[in-house]
């Protein structure tokens, strides 16, 4: 489902529908009060948001996959596997799996790292552990209980904050901003911050960590293009291929996590077609094209770069092996 267009204003009807966001922000107070989280033998990361919808949690848990592998651990990812149909613990095999079964977001993790899709985040903890994980990162659950966290990071868009900062239905928030901010040990800002004053002001005493996401450089400047995208923002997918020089001929957004039927794929070759223009889409809408993306369908990578690495690594520093502080030489030179 789409986000309703009110979410990123205030108005009457989210101040109406407010009380039915206090009754819901107070079930998940109670949900966490009563659990009794089950500690890994390993640390857990958690990438998580406070925002129903897509934040850029994903390439988040990626960007820190990949430097738990230059330290020389060996990570594993766990996540939901949100529209896939599995409860797992199942770990997913790229090779074998689709994103009806496990979900777009576990394929990508996959690419990087053994991961595990399980409703029951501590089964799946569990079982990663089991099968040799030195660190687990967790790609949204924050405000699950079953599962301790020894680090949260609250992944935040830039550009769209918390919305008009009410909770569900009222607003876009899985719960109130004071109480998940009170959980979290940082917030990793991706994109330029536009956040309103007021919810900037709230983030006064958090560590916050600048982060952005990078295109890879698939020769598309200069081409006449038409995108397609279902994902949390797909504007931020538009904008980056008008940044990186294409022409956008045309563009259609889908809701999060859409299954591309062949009817669909048709007609979005022939609205490409009449406007001469080459179809591309993202690598997690790609996932979702599996077993195989087809050759007319161009896909855009992104990655995530820290604008502050330091700050990460002492952060990382607080749960990691006193072994496994700094990256292997190799990786800190590039080799």
């Amino acid at each position: 489902m789409r986000a309703p267009d009110f979410w990123s204003r205030d108005g009457a009807l989210p101040r109406l529908l407010t009380p039915l966001g206090q009754a819901y922000h107070l079930a998940g107070v109670l949900r966490r009060r009563f659990a009794a989280p089950w500690r890994a033998p390993v640390p857990v990361l958690c990438v998580g948001n406070l925002v129903a919808g897509g934040a850029g949690k994903t390439p988040v848990a990626l960007a820190l996959i990949a430097d738990l592998k230059d330290r020389g651990l060996k990570p594993a990812a766990l996540t939901r596997g949100y529209g896939g149909s599995a409860a797992g613990p199942l770990q997913v095999s790229p090779e074998d799996h689709n994103a009806d079964l496990v979900g777009d977001e576990a394929l990508l993790l996959a690419a990087a790292a053994p991961t595990w899709v399980a409703g029951d985040r501590a089964a799946g903890a569990r079982a990663a552990a089991d099968a040799g994980a030195g660190v687990i990162v967790m790609d949204d659950g924050f405000q699950n209980p079953g599962l301790h966290k020894d680090l949260s990071l609250l992944v935040v868009d830039g550009a769209t904050g918390f919305g008009n900062g009410r909770v569900i239905p009222a607003g876009p928030l899985r719960e109130s901003l004071r109480s998940g901010l009170a959980r979290a040990d940082a917030v990793v800002m991706v994109g330029e911050d536009r956040l309103a004053a007021s919810q900037r002001r709230l983030l006064a005493d958090m560590k916050v960590l600048g982060a952005r996401l990078v295109p890879a450089d698939t020769g598309l400047a200069g081409s006449r293009v038409f995108a397609f995208a279902g994902i949390g923002r797909p504007e931020k997918f538009f904008d980056s291929l008008r940044g990186l020089g294409a022409e956008l001929a045309g563009c259609e957004a889908f809701a999060d996590h859409q299954p591309y039927s062949e009817a669909i794929l048709a007609r979005l070759r022939a609205a490409a077609k009449a406007l001469d223009a080459r179809l591309v889409t993202t690598a997690k809408d790609a996932a979702r094209l599996r077993p195989a993306v087809p050759e007319d369908i161009s896909v855009l990578d992104v990655t995530l770069a820290w604008d502050d690495k330091q700050a990460l690594d002492a952060l990382l520093a607080t749960v990691l092996p006193a072994d496994h502080q700094n990256p292997s030489p190799e990786a800190a030179t590039g080799r």
